[in-house]
């Protein structure tokens, strides 16, 4: 990916950007709301603001459906576009591929690996309940278990980054680096009950719903933890675009940047598939269909814009697979991937056509 240097450090923020922010937010709203409401259950938009508000329902049973199951789908569903977005965005602009994301680096395959780990040789019933008997704690050891599988992926990246200069390289090796822990993940699989291998086959589908609220608090800790790391980094990225030779002159240390995108991008998409499973194509496609957007490569637009338009993604992502009015759940990794897939065909067309290589 190639930029003008003006599209890259003007940090001017026009009339039209401004209100695509203010549509994004008030469409993260609507679908926030959307998704309480609608369901197998459907419950009407004042009852959901009674209930949230504090005032009760005239159903008791609505509470209990809101409280307890479509509210923390709602916020989970928030933190992982979002952070899956915020980490590919990191990828796309460090290695200047907009093919580059989380699960193509295999930060994703780590995390899957650490749960595997988890649920294929300690428990039955998935990640939302194997540590249950240990509260807070053992909702935080689950998180630790899929971040440390990225951070398995991640040490062997960056051991090698520092022999290895180019980008590209780096992300072939991430690429079979994924293999790998999906190797390890088959061969586990083989060894194990067939109970086990059924819990981690649901949770692969990927899912927002199931998490309680100790593991919510976990999810946006660790979310609002990178968000806010992310916010200091604005500047170096921009550099980045311009080129690793640019990035050297201007006083940049480039291992140190790399460091901490890869340790960032490691959290969000270690935490993000611990409790929802491996969400893939968000990643990838929200970056590139924010610059299109947006028309600008600066960070300090693109962060938030990725930030609400990955949310809204995955909102409604997860309202097409609840098939609202049936009482039936569609695995949310096909929804995204059937949105994904498209965008992630054009880019590789729109470049075609424009004589340009997807890869720099």
């Amino acid at each position: 990916m190639r930029y003008p240097v003006s599209m890259i450090l003007s940090g001017h923020i026009n009339k039209r950007i401004a209100g695509v922010m203010v549509f994004l937010l008030f469409s993260l709203i609507i679908l926030f709301f959307l998704e309480l409401i609608l369901g197998s259950v459907s419950i009407p938009c004042p009852e959901i603001i009674r209930i949230l508000s504090g005032q009760g329902s005239s159903h008791d049973s609505w509470e209990i459906i809101v409280y307890n199951f479509r509210l923390p789908k709602a916020v989970v569903g928030l933190c992982a576009g979002a952070g899956l977005s915020i980490a590919g965005l990191f990828m796309q602009t460090l290695f200047r591929n907009p093919l580059a994301g989380p699960d193509v680096l295999g930060l994703s395959s780590g995390a899957a690996l650490g749960v595997a780990l988890v649920v294929l040789t300690a428990g039955t019933a998935g990640p939302s309940s194997i540590l249950a008997d240990l509260g807070f704690f053992g909702n935080f050891g689950i998180a630790i278990a899929a971040s440390l599988g990225s951070a398995l992926v991640l040490m062997m990246i960056l051991v090698l980054s520092k022999r290895v200069r180019s980008s590209m390289t780096l992300l072939i090796l991430g690429l079979m680096f994924g293999y790998t822990a999906n190797s390890f993940i088959s061969i586990l699989m083989h060894f194990t009950l067939a109970e086990r291998i059924q819990a981690y086959t649901i949770w692969s589908f990927g899912s927002f719903g199931g998490a309680t609220w100790d593991q919510i608090q976990i999810l946006v800790l660790f979310t609002m933890f990178a968000f806010v790391f992310s916010i200091f980094l604005i500047k170096d990225l921009n550099v980045l675009l311009l080129g690793d030779q640019y990035a050297e002159s201007m006083g940049l240390d480039l291992i140190r940047i790399r460091n901490k995108i890869f340790i960032i991008t490691a959290v969000l998409s270690g935490v993000v598939t611990a409790f929802c499973g491996p969400i893939g194509f968000i990643g990838i496609s929200v970056p590139h269909l924010c610059r299109a957007i947006f028309a600008t490569a600066n960070h300090g637009i693109l962060l938030p814009g990725c930030i609400l338009f990955g949310a809204c993604l995955a909102l409604i992502a997860d309202i097409i697979a609840s098939v609202p009015g049936y009482s039936i759940t569609l695995p949310l990794n096909a929804i995204t991937s059937l949105i994904g897939a498209p965008v992630v065909i054009w880019i590789i067309f729109s470049k075609s056509r424009a004589g340009m290589e997807v890869s720099v």
